[in-house]
């Protein structure tokens, strides 16, 4: 058997001559100085990383959900109307229709969180949806200040949201093709009149206890 070479470890103490009558001749001190300052923690946290970040996040939907199911909408400023359910975005977001001529309430998103899926379901496969109505379609933009200029301070009003003009037409668009299907439903005046109505809750009814 071959002779291993013996790893020698480094030493940690060194031996040096110090001058003067009273000082010993000599004295023995670390190769490296030790730390000053010692870190709170034992161990250094890693970093994490952005590999699974929110916006890569798989988005699951409910399976009583899927395109043409009439929701129960459970809040903002819809809520307790029925909408139509179109698609869901990349943010996990619902994109629903009143639709806007029978009961006020435009396309929009919302969590499905705050929905109640019904048992009503309309035939939606022939609707043709435009590719833009995506999350950056509906952001909010930003107003701009108005800048007061002297003797103006009181005259300038702040500016105030408007509806696009293609956001109208993208929702007379929509809600076309959603008005043509239920036209086409057996109970077309009854699924008129159920997407038009609001849904609201009596004494001694309990959403748990209902079947929708």
């Amino acid at each position: 058997m071959g002779k291993t070479d013996e790893k020698k470890t480094p030493a940690r103490m060194v031996t040096k001559t110090i001058g003067g009558e009273k000082n010993g001749g000599t004295r023995t001190v670390r190769v490296n100085r030790l730390p000053r300052h010692y870190p709170t923690e034992d161990r250094r946290l890693k970093l994490k990383t952005r590999k699974n970040a929110f916006s890569q996040h798989k988005r699951k939907l409910r399976a009583s959900i899927t395109p043409g199911t009439v929701l129960i909408l459970l809040a903002g400023r819809h809520k307790g109307k029925r909408v139509v359910f179109l698609k869901q975005l990349k943010t996990g977001l619902l994109l629903v229709t009143g639709p806007y001529h029978l009961n006020g309430c435009p396309l929009r998103r919302i969590n499905q969180t705050y929905v109640i899926a019904t048992q009503t379901k309309l035939d939606i496969s022939k609707v043709n949806l435009p590719e833009r109505l995506n999350d950056e379609y509906f952001k909010k933009k930003q107003l701009r200040r108005p800048k007061h200029a002297e003797g103006e301070i009181f005259e300038t009003k702040k500016e105030e949201y408007a509806v696009s003009e293609e956001r109208k037409q993208d929702q007379v668009d929509v809600d076309k093709q959603i008005l043509d299907v239920v036209r086409t439903h057996p109970e077309k005046k009854l699924m008129f009149g159920y997407l038009g109505s609001t849904f609201s809750l009596k004494n001694r009814q309990f959403p748990h206890a209902m079947v929708f």
